[in-house]
C-alpha cells in the first residue's frame, strides 16, 4: 500500500523564516569568503609571498583565491550527497561552522617572514576549507528557501540567498575600508587579521539562527513516502545530466563577480593606474548596496515573466558592461568608475545573480535538488574562481592589459547565454512537480531505487 502524500504547504511563517535564515547565513558566511578576496588583492602579496617580485607575488596571491573554487566541486560531491540524504538544515549548519572556523584560522596564521614557505602552505589549506564550506552553503540555502516558498513566489524567496551573499560582500568591503586606511606597518602586522578574527561572531550568530529552522515540506514528504535515494549522484547523472551541464555553463556568469571583486581592484590600485585603495573599496561597497535592492526586484520580475529572460539580461548585459567598466578604470576617472561599477555590478549583473537560485533549483526534482545545484554550480564557480588567475596572466607582465581581460570576461558570459536559451521555463510549474520532465516522472510513478 502506498503511503499518502503529506501536504506540501509550509508551516505558517516558515517561508519568511527560511528566506531570513538563508539571507543572514549567506551574508555571514560570504563575509568570511569575500574578506579573503580583498586581502588577496591588497595584503597577502606582501605578507605571505616574496616581496622582491611584486608581480609574481600578486599572481600567487590571486591564485590562492582560486584554490577555494578548485575545492568546491569536491565539497559539492560530498555535501550534495548528504544534503539529499539527511536534509537541507544539517548541511546549512555544518557549512556555517566550517567557514567560521577556517576563516578565524587565517587571521591567526604566521607570515612568510616568521615561518618562510610554510606560511602560504597553511594559507592554502585554510582556503580549501573555505571552498568546501561554500560548496554546500548556497545549494542548501537555495534548496531550503525554494522548497519552503509559495509556488508563485519562488524567485523572490530564493533570491534572499543571493541578497545575503551581496550583503556579506558589502559587509566585508565596509570592514576592510578602515583596515585599508591604517598606516602601512599596522596594516601588515595586525590590522589585516581583525576582519578574519571577527568570523567567530559570524559562526555563533549564524548557528543560532539556522538551528531553529524546520526541514522543508517537500523533502519531508519525499523521505516519508518514497524515501531518500541511496546514491543521489547516480540518480542525478542518470536522469538530470543535461541540466547539470547546463548549470555548469550558466554558472560561468560568476566570472563577472570574481573579476570585478578581485582582479579589477588589484588593477585599479596598481602602479599603472594608481587609484586610491579606499576609494576603490567604496565602489564595491556602493555597487553591492545597490545590488541588495536590485536582486529581489529582478527575482520578482522573474516570477511574472519567467527565469530565462531575466537571466539573459544579466548574463549578456554583464559581458558588455564589464568591457566598459575595465576601460573606465584604465582612464583613472573615479566618477566614471563609480557610475559604471554600480550599473554593471549593482544593477545588470544582479539580474542573473538574483534569478539563478530559482532558475537552477527548478531544473531538478526534490530527491536530487541539492546535489544538482551544488555540483553544477560549483564546477562552474571553480572555473569562475580561477578566472582571476587567468586574468592576471593575460594582463601581461605589467598587469595593465585591461582590454584582454575585458574580452576574456565577455567571452565567459557566452556559455551562460547559451545555457539559458536552451533551458526550459519553470516558473509556473508546481514545486512538487519540478524536475519531472527531465526524467519522465509523474506524481504517481513508482520510486526508483538507486
Amino acid at each position: 500500500m502506498s503511503v499518502p502524500a503529506a501536504p506540501l504547504d509550509a508551516p505558517p511563517g516558515q517561508p519568511k523564516k527560511a528566506a531570513t535564515a538563508a539571507w543572514i547565513g549567506s551574508a555571514l558566511e560570504y563575509y568570511d569568503f569575500f574578506i579573503y578576496g580583498s586581502a588577496a588583492a591588497l595584503i597577502f602579496p606582501e605578507v605571505f609571498f616574496d616581496e622582491s617580485d611584486p608581480a609574481t607575488a600578486t599572481l600567487l596571491s590571486l591564485a590562492t583565491f582560486g584554490v577555494a573554487y578548485a575545492a568546491r566541486p569536491v565539497g559539492a560531491l560530498f555535501l550534495g550527497h548528504f544534503g539529499d540524504k539527511v536534509g537541507r538544515k544539517k548541511i546549512m549548519v555544518f557549512t556555517l561552522i566550517l567557514m567560521g572556523f577556517s576563516t578565524f584560522l587565517i587571521g591567526c596564521l604566521p607570515t612568510r617572514d616568521q615561518v618562510g614557505t610554510l606560511a602560504p602552505v597553511l594559507l592554502v589549506i585554510c582556503r580549501v576549507l573555505q571552498g568546501i564550506s561554500a560548496a554546500g552553503e548556497q545549494a542548501s540555502a537555495n534548496s531550503m528557501s525554494l522548497e519552503h516558498a509559495p509556488p508563485d513566489k519562488r524567485g523572490f524567496f530564493t533570491s534572499f540567498t543571493l541578497s545575503g551573499t551581496q550583503g556579506g560582500q558589502l559587509l566585508a568591503t565596509l570592514v576592510f575600508i578602515p583596515v585599508a586606511a591604517l598606516p602601512e606597518d599596522q596594516l601588515l602586522s595586525w590590522g589585516w587579521r581583525v576582519p578574519f578574527w571577527m568570523s567567530i561572531a559570524v559562526a555563533v550568530v549564524g548557528y543560532v539562527i539556522r538551528r531553529t529552522l524546520e526541514e522543508t515540506p517537500t523533502f519531508t514528504q519525499q523521505a516519508a513516502t518514497e524515501g531518500v535515494v541511496k546514491m543521489p549522484l547516480a540518480v542525478l547523472l542518470r536522469d538530470h545530466w543535461a541540466d547539470v551541464l547546463r548549470v555548469v555553463a550558466a554558472a560561468l556568469v560568476a566570472s563577472v563577480s570574481t573579476i570585478f571583486t578581485v582582479w579589477a581592484l588589484s588593477y585599479a590600485t596598481s602602479d599603472s593606474v594608481g587609484m586610491d585603495r579606499t576609494s576603490m573599496l567604496w565602489v564595491g561597497a556602493l555597487a553591492n548596496l545597490v545590488a541588495l535592492g536590485a536582486i529581489p526586484l529582478w527575482a520578482t520580475l522573474s516570477d511574472r515573466i519567467g527565469r530565462r529572460p531575466v537571466f539573459l539580461i544579466g548574463a549578456a548585459g554583464s559581458g558588455v558592461l564589464m568591457v566598459a567598466y575595465l576601460w573606465a578604470i584604465s582612464t583613472g576617472s573615479y566618477p566614471l568608475v563609480m557610475v559604471l561599477g554600480i550599473v554593471t555590478f549593482g544593477v545588470v549583473y544582479s539580474a542573473a545573480n538574483g534569478v539563478w537560485p530559482s532558475f537552477y533549483g527548478e531544473m531538478f526534482s526534490t530527491r536530487v535538488r541539492l546535489s544538482g545545484m551544488a555540483i553544477g554550480t560549483q564546477i562552474g564557480f571553480a572555473i569562475a574562481g580561477f578566472a582571476v588567475t587567468f586574468a592576471a596572466q593575460i594582463a601581461g607582465p605589467d598587469g595593465d592589459d585591461w582590454g584582454a581581460v575585458a574580452l576574456f570576461t565577455a567571452a565567459l558570459c557566452v556559455p551562460p547565454v547559451i545555457a539559458a536559451l536552451t533551458a526550459r521555463e519553470t516558473h509556473k510549474i508546481p514545486t512538487e512537480h519540478l524536475g519531472e520532465r527531465a526524467h519522465q516522472d509523474s506524481p504517481n510513478r513508482e520510486p526508483i531505487s538507486a
